[in-house]
């Protein structure tokens, strides 16, 4: 049973390649942009260049062009291959990742949104959502309450020296962390806010 992981969407781009949970080759790189020049020579690099028997996939939030360039590959190479494709969180992600560093402890995370906000979402012991994900002005982010275990790109802001933030970005290399629970085979992507753009008024939509 092998399983390839995909995760672009952030400013980080990473697939990962494991069979029966065992990691068989890993490639991870920091590039903000350009995810699609990165991602399909980053797959092609894994042994049997990525071929496996189920792929699982960032459904974001992050970046709007980053999370479908992502959904797009993962979405191609399944009907290719002819195997099942699901989707997670990317906070889910970055919350096992903390969890697994700090031990199995309830964890907020904090990661770089759109429009000067920040994506807030808190997560139990056991690494299952506490509410759902929210988009905030970061000011309104500082004033709720937060977990002692604060995780994400924006977790030291959040944290304001006190508990423990931890900077991380989604590494695809510890997907199979992610609880199960929370692996979708709904695709649609999670764009965490409502879209900028809107119908005239009186516009109906198709």
């Amino acid at each position: 049973m092998r399983t390839l992981a995909i995760d672009c969407a952030t400013e980080a781009c990473s697939v990962a390649l494991f069979e029966h949970g065992h990691e068989l080759a890993h490639w991870h790189r920091l590039i903000g942009r350009g995810h699609a020049e990165h991602l399909v020579p980053a797959i092609a690099g894994l042994p049997d260049k990525g071929r496996a028997d189920r792929i699982l996939v960032s459904l974001g939030p992050g970046s709007f062009t980053g999370v479908r360039i992502g959904l797009a590959a993962a979405r191609a190479l399944g009907l290719a291959w002819g195997v099942p494709v699901l989707g997670y969180p990317t906070l889910a992600l970055i919350a096992a990742m903390a969890r697994a560093g700090q031990g199995c402890e309830p964890v907020s995370v904090c990661m770089t949104g759109g429009h000067g906000e920040w994506f807030v979402q808190h997560f139990d012991a056991d690494g299952l959502p506490e509410g759902e994900l929210a988009s905030l002005p970061p000011e309104q982010a500082m004033g709720q309450h937060h977990h002692p275990l604060v995780a994400g790109s924006k977790a030291a802001v959040l944290a304001q020296g006190h508990g423990i933030a931890l900077d991380l970005l989604p590494d695809a290399r510890c997907t199979l962390l992610v609880p199960e629970a929370l692996l979708l085979a709904d695709l649609a992507p999670l764009y965490g806010r409502a879209p900028d753009a809107r119908l005239p008024h009186g516009a109906a939509s198709a």
